[in-house]
């Protein structure tokens, strides 16, 4: 069996992070082709090539393993680099946060809150709140001042909810219209949505 075969010890034996890596990189390829219900530890310890042991004593459950697998899995955002309007440092914001999105952990991310029950739900809604919503609201704040120092954005417009709408937006047309969210439709959104909302 794959379990007790790598159980035992050996010269060529993985440890540490290099093990580690190797479970959450198994874990989220089984949660990219099974999903969440269909999830095992077994099933990570043998695409991981280790025993099951190893699996359970870093993650006692299988809900502690998924949300370390997604919080790791996720890329950041990044710096918004100076474009020279809101208009476009917004646009490519949003496109680095559907990048995200998009990506193997983020699209395993919304699989599993599919899948999975309300106490779970919660715990990896907040996967999703540490891991792209807070950064990217903290970036859009950013970007405000910076317009309002360049002058294309008037100086009452930061504030919790106008930083809370371009999250909401993608994750609302992800979740609820099925959007993949296309170049042209991020640009109509912030012509149509946050440009008029900010301008000075």
């Amino acid at each position: 069996m794959v379990g007790s075969r790598w159980s035992a010890a050996s010269p060529g034996r993985r440890r540490g992070p290099e093990l580690e890596r190797a479970i959450l990189d198994a874990a989220l390829e089984q949660l990219s082709t099974v999903g969440w219900h269909a999830l095992t530890m077994e099933g990570v310890a043998a695409g991981a090539r280790t025993g099951k042991a190893a699996v359970y004593r870093r993650w006692p459950s299988k809900a502690d393993l998924v949300a370390d697998v997604l919080r790791s899995g996720l890329p950041p955002i990044g710096a918004i680099p100076d474009r020279g309007s809101i208009r476009e440092d917004l646009f490519l914001l949003c496109v680095r946060m559907r990048d995200v999105m998009s990506s193997p952990a983020g699209l395993a991310l919304r699989s599993v809150l599919h899948e999975c029950d309300h106490a779970h739900a919660a715990r990896f809604q907040g996967v999703i709140r540490s891991g792209l919503h807070e950064p990217a609201q903290e970036l859009i704040g950013e970007l405000l001042a910076r317009g309002i120092e360049r002058g294309d954005v008037r100086p009452d417009a930061i504030g919790p909810y106008v930083v809370d709408v371009i999250p909401a937006l993608l994750m609302y047309g992800a979740k609820m219209r099925g959007s993949e969210w296309a170049d042209a439709d991020i640009g109509a959104m912030i012509d149509e949505v946050m440009v008029p909302a900010l301008r000075v």
